[in-house]
Order: structure tokens, then sequence, then C-alpha cells
């Protein structure tokens, strides 16, 4: 935990363009365009300021970094639909390359190769899948200590890995929990995450006028305003101050260990912005909160390091500070330093999570963890503050409303089943809905079934 005591290319990514009818080439009109991945995100409005942090921790041209986003857009999309269809075979995905245009999905069903390579994926075929592993780490959560601080499954090599700060303590793990050694990858390392101490994303506040973390992401609930953060930064009825240091509100609800979640209210002087701080303190937009697949970028804004970036390792990663362990955090190669606590993780435009802890600093480098943003707004009930875009078609003058149980406001967990306009669709990927983004306008997000 990072909190700081108070002294110390996508147009050409578009869905499938005009369709061409007979010798003629007449536009064929039988039914509207669907839009892509890329467009429902919006890629293309990703600022000149997180292009150039892009740029500098990725190595990239802005003209690649577009495209970058794109393509993870794209490719979260078909690793979603690919595995509802894969079902319990599904072994995991990830986006290779500096511009993300590789995506591999892995599946134990040799059957299923054709199927991946079809929809555009280059296919793995392993041993593993990812639901076993995943019930071999919570096994382990469940014994481990700080000699054996992280533990993750990893898609690539098809293992769990397991990190180990002492010679000897993941095979002591293994034998006191039966696990098979043969499905563990163990990784020395000699730090240990802790836990990252220390109304626009990335801002410092301060707690009990002492403790430093940063806003996660502004939110609202009801007519109250306030943003989301780490839990280890305050417990429900801690006080906080701006990083003006005027009153600014109180933490309602927090959960650490276990998870690393709370969300504070802010009083009438504060007013929720759909911005987090980017790169020389200027605003960058969210527009929704798509958690994006393993090897995307991300960028973080906290109030002590500013602005990085780096990629997404892992999902649903486990760690155990010395204050416990916490479950469902995502793995990342963005650095941090104490007092960035609770800060914004963004890709693109998309709102990922608010910091965690994690290992390293930002001169050498590091390895740190969010807490994912769409838990905290399930458990807690706000609404995530995005900015104002393209509400969509919907009905038509005198049309009724479609209705159904799709709702606006509603976090939607993958494989969640919602009604909309007499039919029947499926979340394809975790988000919170927003109006314009109804189930027949996002197939990115939603598969009719």
């Amino acid at each position: 935990m990072l909190k700081r005591h108070a002294r110390a290319a996508c147009t050409a990514l578009a869905a499938a363009g005009l369709l061409l009818a007979g010798t003629g080439g007449a536009i064929a009109d039988s039914a509207p365009a669907t839009p892509s991945a890329a467009t429902t995100l919006r890629t293309a409005d990703a600022p000149p300021e997180l292009l150039a942090a892009m740029g500098r921790d990725l190595g990239l041209t802005p003209t690649q970094a577009e495209a970058r986003l794109a393509h993870e857009a794209e490719a979260g999309a078909t690793a979603a639909r690919l595995r509802d269809r894969l079902g319990a075979a599904f072994a995991g995905a990830w986006v290779d390359g500096a511009d993300a245009g590789t995506l591999t999905v892995a599946t134990t069903r040799a059957a299923d190769t054709a199927a991946i390579r079809a929809a555009g994926a280059r296919a793995q075929l392993v041993t593993r899948t990812l639901a076993a592993l995943d019930a071999d780490r919570a096994v382990l959560d469940r014994a481990a200590g700080p000699a054996t601080p992280v533990r993750y499954v990893d898609p690539r090599s098809n293992t769990l890995v397991v990190e180990e700060t002492e010679a000897g303590a993941a095979a002591a793990l293994l034998a006191a929990t039966g696990t098979d050694p043969g499905r563990v990858t163990v990784v020395r390392t000699a730090e240990a995450p802790r836990p990252l101490y220390d109304l626009r994303g990335g801002d410092a506040y301060y707690m009990n006028g002492s403790g430093r973390c940063s806003v996660g992401f502004p939110v609202t609930k009801g007519s109250t305003h306030g943003f989301a953060t780490a839990g280890h930064c305050g417990r429900a009825g801690t006080t906080t101050s701006g990083f003006n240091q005027v009153a600014q509100g109180s933490f309602q609800a927090s959960v650490f260990p276990g998870n690393d979640m709370a969300w504070v209210a802010a009083n009438t002087q504060w007013t929720a912005t759909p911005y987090v701080k980017g790169s020389g303190g200027v605003n960058t937009q969210v527009t929704g909160s798509v958690l994006q697949p393993v090897g995307a970028s991300v960028c973080r804004s906290g109030s002590t390091t500013g602005w990085h970036c780096g990629t997404i390792q892992q999902h649903n990663t486990s760690v155990t500070y010395p204050e416990g362990t916490i479950s469902g955090v995502t793995r990342t190669t963005v650095c941090a330093e104490p007092g960035d606590s609770g800060g914004s993780y963004i890709s693109g435009s998309q709102a990922q999570g608010v910091t965690s802890g994690g290992s390293g600093n930002c001169s050498s480098g590091g390895t740190t963890f969010f807490q994912p943003l769409n838990p905290i707004l399930s458990a807690y009930g706000p609404t995530l503050k995005v900015s104002g875009g393209d509400p969509g078609p919907g009905p038509g003058p005198g049309e009724p409303e479609p209705g159904g149980t799709w709702k606006a406001g509603t976090v939607y967990a993958a494989g969640a089943t919602v009604t909309h306009g007499g039919a029947t669709y499926r979340c394809l990927q975790g988000h919170q809905a927003q109006p314009g983004w109804e189930p027949p306008n996002v197939p990115a997000l939603w598969q009719r079934v």
C-alpha cells in the first residue's frame, strides 16, 4: 500500500464497413452497421497527454499508441466472445506485440482451435483450464504468508505462479496444501509488496488530517458526489480533506484486507468530474469501466509520482501484505510510490481500478496491483462519473421504450444475462452500464442468445 504520511488507427479498425451489393456497387441498407469495440470504448478520443505517456513508458509513437488502444479494445471483445463460446475449456487470453496486434486464446480442447483461428486469434492448446488453476490459487491463498506474498495464474505458461521471498517457502506452501508442484512455477523475489500508503482521479487527499492517499475515480450516488479509492486508506467514518486541505468528506464504507476497496462521500463544496489527472495536470476523460485484457496498456495517476504507464500482467491475483491477504487484484508493470495509494488506473478512456500496493519505485521500476473498479461500484452502488458521448439511437418517434431487465447504472459481470427489447443478451465484458450502451448497440459488451 502506498499511503504517504502528511509530512513526508481507430478508423481502420471500425466494424465491417459498407457492404456492396450486385455488380453496380450499390450500398446495401438492409441493416445498420454495428459499432466496433474501439468505437464503443472511444479509443479515438485518447488525449495527446495519454499518448505521450505511453510513448515515454512503452516506447510508442502517437500513431502506434492509437493503434494499440484500438487493437486492445477489439482483442478484449474477441476474447470475451471466445470465452463465452469455449466455456469450461477456456484457459486464458492475452495480447502481444508493440501494438497489441496479436491475440492468443488458450483452450484445453483441440476441437476449439479452428473456432479461435476463425475469430482472428492465435490458438494455444494447453492442459489446464483457467478455472482449475484459479481453484488451486484459492487453496494456496488460505495458507499463504508473507514469505509467499504473490500468487497468480499465468495463462502464457499455463501454470500457477507463486512468488517467494525466502528459499523453500513456496515448496513448503505447496506441501502444506497438497498442491501438485508440476502445476506451479516458483519465482524468487527480493521485494515483498506492501500496501501503497502514504474530485479528480489522481489528486491527493488526506485522512484525519494526517496520512495521504490519492483519489481513484469520482462517482455519484443519488445527489451525493464522492470517489472510489483503496480500502486501506481509511475505515468507515474516517474524515478526509482535499488536495488543498479543505474539508472534503468521509469514508462511507471500506474493506481491507480481503479486498482493498472503499468509497468516500464528499460535502457539497466538492463536485465529481469525469476526469483523471494526466501528464502535466491535464484532464484525461473517463468514458466507462470495461476491464482490459492481459497484455493491454494501462496508465496510473497518483499524488506522489503523477502519471506513469505500463501493461496489465495478470487479473485475479492474490497478494499477502503484512496486514493480510487480498484477492481479485490485477498485477501490472506500472511503478508507484507511497502516497499513490487509491489512485486511478485507466486504459485509454476506460477506468480499470484503484492503486492497492506493490514493490519497487518509479526510479528503478516496480510491480503494482490495482483493485478493479467494477467490484467497488457493485458493492457500494455509486455510479462512475463519465464524460458525455453519443447516447445512441434510442426508439424512434412514437415508438415505445424497449423495456426489459437491462438498466443503466448496473454493474454487469461477464456471463450475466439481461433482456432488452424482447431479446435476451449475455454480458461478454464486465462494465457499469450507461445510456447508449444498451445491449443491441454494443456487440463488444453483449451477445444475443
